[in-house]
C-alpha cells in the first residue's frame, strides 16, 4: 500500500469544504440516494480509487442496496437484468464523464440519459458525476489512506 502523501483537509479545511459545497447541493437536490451511491461507486471504480470505493460500497449496503448488484456493477451491461434502465442510463452517463477525455458524450449516451431522466435531473446527475469525480482525483493522486477496518 501506498503512504498518503499529504492530507488535504489538515493542510487547506477550506479545499475540503469547496467540495462539501458540491456533496450538499446534490444531496439536497432530489437525485435518488441509492442511485447516487451507485454513480459513486461506479466512477471510483473507473477512477481506481479505493478511499472512495470503502467508503460508498459500505454507505450503500448500510443504506440496503443488494449486495449481488454492487459485486457486479463494474460489468453492469453483462447483468443488465438486474438493474432498471434508468440505473443504466446513469452508468452510461457515468463512465462518459469519467472518461470525456476518451469520446465525449457521445450522442447516444445523451439520448439514453434524456429518456430516463428530463432537464433538471439530468443537472442533478451531472454535479453527482463531477463532484465523486472531484473525491476521486483528490483521494487518488494524494494516496489518501484507508480508514482503520471496523
Amino acid at each position: 500500500m501506498s503512504h498518503q502523501r499529504l492530507s488535504v483537509h489538515d493542510l487547506d479545511p477550506a479545499a475540503t469544504q469547496a467540495v462539501l459545497g458540491l456533496e450538499k447541493y446534490v444531496r439536497s437536490s432530489g437525485l435518488d440516494n441509492q442511485l447516487y451511491e451507485l454513480v459513486k461507486i461506479r466512477a471510483s471504480q473507473l477512477n481506481g480509487c479505493a478511499f472512495c470505493l470503502d467508503m460508498h460500497l459500505r454507505d450503500a449496503r448500510a443504506g440496503g442496496e443488494d449486495q449481488r448488484r454492487l459485486d457486479v456493477l463494474s460489468a453492469w451491461r453483462e447483468a443488465s437484468d438486474l438493474f432498471t434502465e434508468r440505473e443504466q442510463a446513469a452508468f452510461a452517463l457515468t463512465e462518459a464523464v469519467t472518461l470525456i477525455s476518451q469520446d465525449g458524450v457521445p450522442d447516444d449516451v445523451w439520448s439514453r440519459a434524456s429518456a430516463s431522466f428530463d432537464d433538471k435531473e439530468i443537472v442533478h446527475l451531472l454535479m453527482a458525476i463531477a463532484t465523486i469525480n472531484v473525491w476521486n482525483r483528490l483521494a487518488v493522486s494524494t494516496h489518501q489512506a484507508l480508514p482503520p477496518q471496523s
